[in-house]
């Protein structure tokens, strides 16, 4: 058995949920394939995959070894890239992880730079607005809003911060009136957003003569996903609290209106967050650094400044 050859095999039936796919990404036969995972199995003396006819899982052994698999393997490929001949470049498969929103309105616009400079690189990009395990998983980063939590397997380098906007359609203003102050919140309507690492509602934050406030809304309508929150108050559904970046062409159109503006909020950092090894990987080092020059370019068109508040609507 070629146990790193076998290691790679298992890496890449975890990363791609599919033997038959790992086999056709690697141009090996799926046999062969089939074969190194029950060799490590075998080597290993534990079960590595949880197999059905429509799924496969890492079993706990499985977990922890694919995690050491990751960082052998990239320790690897840290190391062949610093020979000359191979110049660090940035080559093979590159999962990313984040939101549908920032991947339409922000990473997608600009992708074609991604490729066109590092053309060896296989991306793969899934979104969806919960929190992925990315071991389990096999992403290899991930690009999440709010402030991190300390984690040792994780590292999160920060890229740039938006703002919170609360705002709602014309028509949600002109039937229920525009609130002055948080306590007219009681009055209206909110669109609930459903948070993927709590399940549960979010709720509004302010900051008061220095201090936290916090503001749960009433909400007849829960989504759990951004472009849907964000839909729903363009139809005039409630009043909506979102990231700048999601909003700012539509207040700057006016489909939006912006409320309470003189009330603030912390404003969200954006960070990319991987797998902590010791050598990171040439690609998702060379993802990382251009994630956050799109950020830092993207920063200034997300600053929302119409002078205070909108025009009265009621």
């Amino acid at each position: 058995m070629n146990r790193l050859q076998s290691m790679q095999i298992f890496a890449r039936v975890v990363e791609m949920h599919s033997f038959g796919r790992a086999a056709e990404s690697l141009s090996l036969p799926p046999s062969r394939v089939t074969r190194a995972v029950k060799e490590l199995e075998t080597f290993l003396g534990v079960r590595l995959l949880q197999r059905t006819t429509r799924h496969i899982s890492l079993t706990p052994d499985g977990t922890l070894y694919y995690d050491h698999c990751r960082r052998l393997l990239a320790d690897i490929e840290a190391v062949e890239a610093s020979f000359p001949g191979r110049a660090g470049q940035p080559r093979g498969r590159l999962r990313v992880d984040m939101t549908l929103s920032f991947a339409r309105l922000v990473v997608l616009p600009r992708i074609k730079d991604f490729q066109s400079r590092f053309p060896d690189v296989e991306l793969t990009l899934t979104v969806a607005d919960r929190t992925a395990e990315l071991v389990q998983e096999g992403i290899d980063c991930v690009i999440r809003a709010g402030t991190p939590e300390d984690s040792p397997t994780l590292v999160a380098r920060r890229l740039g911060a938006f703002d919170w906007v609360t705002c709602a359609s014309p028509e949600y203003l002109a039937r229920h009136g525009t609130p002055r102050s948080l306590d007219d919140l009681t009055e209206h309507q909110a669109v609930g957003y459903l948070s993927g690492r709590t399940a549960r509602p979010m709720v509004w934050h302010f900051v008061v003569n220095g201090e936290d406030r916090a503001i749960r809304m009433q909400e007849n309508l829960i989504v759990n996903d951004s472009d849907a929150y964000v839909a729903g108050g363009l139809e005039g559904l409630g009043i909506i609290r979102a990231g700048s970046y999601m909003v700012v062409d539509h207040l700057r159109s006016g489909r939006l209106l912006q409320v309470l503006s003189d009330y603030s909020a912390p404003a969200a950092p954006l960070s990319v967050l991987y797998p902590r090894n010791r050598h990171l990987s040439p690609t998702v080092r060379a993802f990382a650094n251009w994630i956050g020059d799109v950020v830092r370019d993207a920063e200034p068109a997300w600053r929302i400044d119409f002078g205070g508040s909108h025009r009265d609507i009621a």
